[in-house]
């Protein structure tokens, strides 16, 4: 009695070779590492709400690499780049908005 959505899925991820999702191919690349590195950094910049998703990615990095799951370790590469591409929009955002702010208050 599954979704026929969840049946189309299951049958595709079954047609997958192992090879293609496996982690032996993700242990030979740095892409996990200079991910984890830049989430950590916009982990600790004072944004506000400006965590959550670099630490949901370096969480699915982390389940990927411990259960050796090349699945969740590509999720969380992805989710690291959504995380970064948001997080240079609110520091544009920022920028933009509170620029002309920041330059009256230094110069008083």
């Amino acid at each position: 009695m599954t979704a026929p959505i969840v049946q189309r899925l299951r049958d595709a991820a079954a047609a997958l070779p192992a090879e293609r999702v496996s982690m032996q191919n993700m242990a030979q690349t740095h892409g996990p590492a200079v991910a984890v590195g830049l989430m950590a950094v916009i982990v600790v910049l004072p944004i506000p709400f400006g965590n959550v998703l670099p630490a949901l990615a370096m969480m699915l990095i982390g389940l990927g690499l411990v259960f050796r799951d090349g699945v969740a370790v590509v999720l969380g590469l992805a989710m690291a780049g959504l995380a970064l591409f948001v997080t240079a929009g609110l520091l544009l955002m920022a920028w933009a908005w509170g620029g002309d702010w920041i330059t009256r208050w230094v110069s008083m």
